[in-house]
């Protein structure tokens, strides 16, 4: 066991504590303002500050759990969290079972806290694909990638119903990664990305997206628009690089930004989270922020590369893909040169579903890390 520790990832482990630590303090300045404004008491504040504690403190349980149990045993049970997740994505569809909010039916309500199933649903895809793709010794064929895109299409068609496209998206982008990692010849992973991307246009086209996803969708490249459909979409991403343009080199200091004070960018706990950092921040302290999850994404990738075997690779370039993503499109968003998607800013964002999946997913690579080859 001391071994064991002692070939735990520091690195990954302190960067980790470092982005969470940073991600609190920015929860905080970004939910404090726009209580206070509202004639509401800091204690309020706090309150959501705890909340996201309470997250923190049981996904570091979850990832110290996972980093210290042999990540082979997931194998065994990898198709059964599969479906307790599908399971999981059609329950909250249903009425008075599933909470709803803002049309979206997302959450099961457990006393005050919420979890959202979609936010497991990538790892439950990491994991069932990785069992699969490592059981085949001799390599994937056609018949192998078909029952893969049904494997995966399941879960991210009940994830569109919901909707959550930015999950969606996400589940795909992995799925493309890991078939990559497998060894899918090329010329099939690019015929699945070209399939990908007819389907997407397809569904704009076809009326499948509603009005306000679309609009999310493809504001990045219609910022000048007079389109009335657009101009909600092209509100919330002019306050976003607002504050984040506000913010200078080295940022107005904490609880000192305008637009973070003032709530002038919606959901910015969430989604938005990167404009709390850039404007109280500055660029110096957004690169930084960036550069610590960037690290964080190397680490993870490097447990890939020193994995024992096939399950423990893949694995971890999953992960690294979710984690990534995530960062990149989260960041990107805010600053008007990626769509606008539902995707939280790993370890940053407010979201106690997002918290416990993040803080999971790092515990699998810290146990694929410490029991590397040689």
């Amino acid at each position: 066991m001391g071994r064991r520790a002692a070939r735990f990832d520091v690195a990954l482990l302190g960067t980790v504590l470092l982005v969470t630590a940073i991600g609190l303090v920015m929860i905080y300045t970004a939910t404090r303002g726009t209580l206070v404004g509202q004639g509401l008491p800091v204690g309020d504040a706090l309150a959501v500050l705890k909340r996201q504690g309470i997250f923190v403190m049981m996904g570091l349980v979850a990832m110290l759990v996972l980093a210290t149990q042999d990540y082979r045993r997931l194998e065994y049970v990898s198709y059964a969290l599969y479906g307790l997740m599908v399971f999981a994505l059609l329950a909250v569809l249903v009425p008075h079972i599933g909470s709803s909010a803002l049309g979206s039916s997302r959450w099961f309500s457990v006393g005050p806290l919420q979890l959202q199933p979609s936010e497991f649903a990538v790892l439950a895809e990491i994991l069932a694909v990785a069992t699969y793709c490592s059981r085949r010794a001799d390599g994937l064929a056609w018949r192998d990638v078909w029952r893969l895109l049904a494997m995966v299409g399941i879960p991210v068609l009940l994830v569109v119903k919901q909707p959550d496209m930015g999950t969606a998206i996400i589940m795909t982008v992995v799925l493309l990664v890991m078939l990559a990692v497998a060894g899918v010849p090329g010329r099939i992973l690019l015929l699945l990305v070209l399939g990908a991307l007819a389907v997407f246009f397809l569904a704009l086209k076809a009326g499948v997206l509603h009005s306000y996803q679309i609009s999310r969708l493809t504001t990045f490249i219609h910022q000048d628009s007079n389109n009335p459909s657009l101009q909600g979409a092209i509100y919330t991403l002019q306050q976003a690089k607002d504050a984040i343009g506000s913010g200078g080199m080295f940022g107005r200091g904490l609880l000192h930004g305008s637009a973070t004070n003032l709530g002038y960018v919606p959901e910015q706990q969430t989604d938005f989270i990167f404009t709390a950092i850039g404007e109280q921040l500055g660029f110096v302290g957004g690169t930084a922020v960036l550069g610590l999850l960037g690290l964080l994404c190397w680490r993870v990738l490097r447990a890939a590369q020193v994995a024992r075997d096939p399950f423990g690779r893949l694995l971890c370039a999953g992960i690294f893909t979710f984690l990534a993503y995530s960062t990149f499109q989260n960041a990107s968003m805010t600053m008007g040169i990626m769509p606008i998607t539902g995707i939280p800013l790993p370890f940053v964002s407010y979201g106690g579903s997002a918290a416990l999946c993040f803080f999971a997913a790092v515990g699998v690579a810290l146990s694929v890390g410490s029991r590397r080859s040689g």
